[in-house]
């Protein structure tokens, strides 16, 4: 068994290994988009290189054999440099979309497509975890949302959008008249405090997704009662107060606590705060150099100052959401903002460094006639659903407009394997220009195969000859151009029959995917 260094780091393997199991056996993470336990290595991605023994030239370790005394560098400055201009080259040729046009758009960026299929096939307490996991008031924001999701789906390329914000409250409305309405577990108890000025859409969101993190969590707001600008601005007519009522509800019932007609600066000061809480989130309006005197702040300039990363003020202890940060028109961005401080929050108290959700995304951009034409198989050509102006959707009209969802979003979008390494890499979208391939889209079996997210990594290759498929699949053409295919020009559902399901799980990028509702 052959003993090596990687990083300086002493690692024994069995004969016959490669550096790339070497590294895995350190927990050295090398991206390897190409590489499949069975299959021999293809060596297409050129993600996974490595220097040997100091030489000049970086080799692919998924296809170097391991040899005694060998020396191996993985996480340098410059082979880090050449992984990403490799993820950089595959990317320039990658025609996808990482997820749907209407959760780009959305500032909270909830899953609408899978809360969708949720509600298509009846699964709806599914529905209510995948809006909840990003909106904490979805029946509020259900009748008041300015529906920018709307504006960014893609359906409204063909005739009108989906109606995704009342498919959101039609879920929230479900939850909130069953009776029992959905609290989500939380965490042991941190034992920290965290003192949440204003009770407005930002602080009720910071408080639902901070008592989720075990963080106990007070609300101080001078109204008498809580809602801020959702119950003094909002005309009730289109929000009622008992649903506003019955979802701030569910923020107490997880633990926040209450305080009303409070006046910060006059009753209590930030200062104070701080001292009785430990940590201070502001979620009122902006704070210049006047209020923040009012408030207790003692500052130097104009006013309170935010890192819109971190959410953190130039005040130790003291966040900020909302429009303390930036003057919103927007429920939407305010909870948004909430749930953003709130994680920002947690990591502060638990003494870890910022880390923000992942922003990297693919985008395909406008289609074609022919490629709406496409990507609208089996999808409803129903007009938009109509309803009441001030009324939510029956069950049936929920599932009728459901069905109108092109469903754009990659069926990899939370583990695709190009994506994951392109963020972890800083790697640039469009660092290499070339022709958007043309969306294409296959059907066959139980998967779907759309050739332009594939980077011909061989994966489906290999995995079609180990199992000797009768005709299986192979390169077409040659340099960038090559393509994965079917032989002979034959079809995908002649091609696989064996493993079709299997490749559809090993491929990195979703090119070939498992078709809904079979994941």
């Amino acid at each position: 068994m052959p003993s090596l260094t990687i990083d300086t780091r002493p690692v024994t393997v069995p004969d016959g290994a490669t550096v790339l199991d070497a590294a895995r056996a350190l927990s050295i993470d090398i991206p390897a988009l190409c590489q499949y336990d069975g299959c021999s290595a293809n060596t297409s991605c050129l993600c996974c290189i490595v220097r040997i023994n100091g030489g000049q030239r970086l080799v692919p370790s998924c296809a170097t054999r391991v040899v005694e005394g060998m020396a191996v560098e993985s996480e340098t400055p410059d082979i880090h440099a050449a992984r990403k201009t490799s993820l950089e080259l595959l990317l320039a040729d990658h025609a996808g979309d990482c997820r749907g046009p209407c959760v780009n758009i959305c500032p909270a960026h909830m899953d609408i497509p899978t809360m969708i299929r949720h509600i298509e096939t009846g699964r709806m307490h599914d529905a209510l975890l995948v809006v909840k996991e990003h909106i904490a008031l979805p029946a509020v924001l259900g009748r008041i949302c300015p529906e920018l999701c709307e504006k960014g789906c893609r359906r409204g390329q063909l005739d009108t959008a989906v109606s995704i914000c009342r498919l959101k409250r039609f879920v929230a409305d479900t939850d909130l008249e069953s009776g029992h309405p959905w609290l989500p577990p939380c965490r042991e108890s941190s034992g920290k405090r965290v003192a949440i000025v204003g009770s407005g859409p930002s602080g009720l969101a910071a408080a639902w997704y901070l008592q989720q993190f075990g963080h106990a969590c007070t609300l101080i707001d001078q109204h008498p009662e809580p809602g801020g600008n959702l119950r003094y601005a909002v005309d009730a007519a289109k929000l009622p107060h008992s649903v506003l009522d019955a979802e701030i509800d569910l923020v107490r019932r997880l633990g926040a606590t209450f305080q009303q007609k409070i006046a910060i600066g006059k009753d209590v000061s930030i200062a104070e705060l701080k001292q009785q809480y430990g940590t201070v989130l502001i979620a009122v309006g902006e704070v210049d150099a006047a209020r923040a005197q009012a408030m207790g702040l003692a500052l130097v300039g104009k006013g309170l100052k935010v890192d819109r990363d971190t959410m953190r003020t130039n005040v130790d202890n003291v966040f900020a959401a909302g429009a303390a940060v930036t003057p919103y028109r927007h429920a939407i961005r305010a909870v948004a903002d909430g749930r953003s401080a709130a994680q920002m929050i947690d990591q502060h108290l638990r003494g870890l460094l910022p880390k923000h959700e992942g922003k990297f995304t693919v985008r395909l951009g406008v289609l074609s006639d022919a490629e709406m034409a496409t990507i609208m198989t089996g999808v409803s050509r129903d007009p938009r659903t109509a309803a009441p102006n001030l009324a939510g959707f029956t069950d049936p009209q929920a599932k009728a407009e459901s069905v109108r969802c092109m469903h754009c979003e990659c069926a990899k979008q939370y583990d695709c394997d190009l994506r994951t390494y392109s963020q972890a890499y800083d790697a640039n979208i469009n660092e290499y220009k070339m022709q958007r391939r043309p969306f294409t889209r296959v059907e066959t079996h139980n998967i779907v195969y759309e050739q332009g997210k594939c980077i011909s990594c061989g994966i489906c290759v290999g995995i079609a000859n180990r199992e000797k498929e009768t005709l299986g699949l192979t390169f077409v053409g040659r340099g960038f151009d090559v393509r994965v295919g079917v032989p002979f020009n034959r079809e995908l559902s002649d091609a696989l029959n064996k493993v079709a399901e299997e490749c559809a799980e090993a491929c990195p990028t979703a090119a070939l995917a498992k078709k809904a509702g079979q994941h």
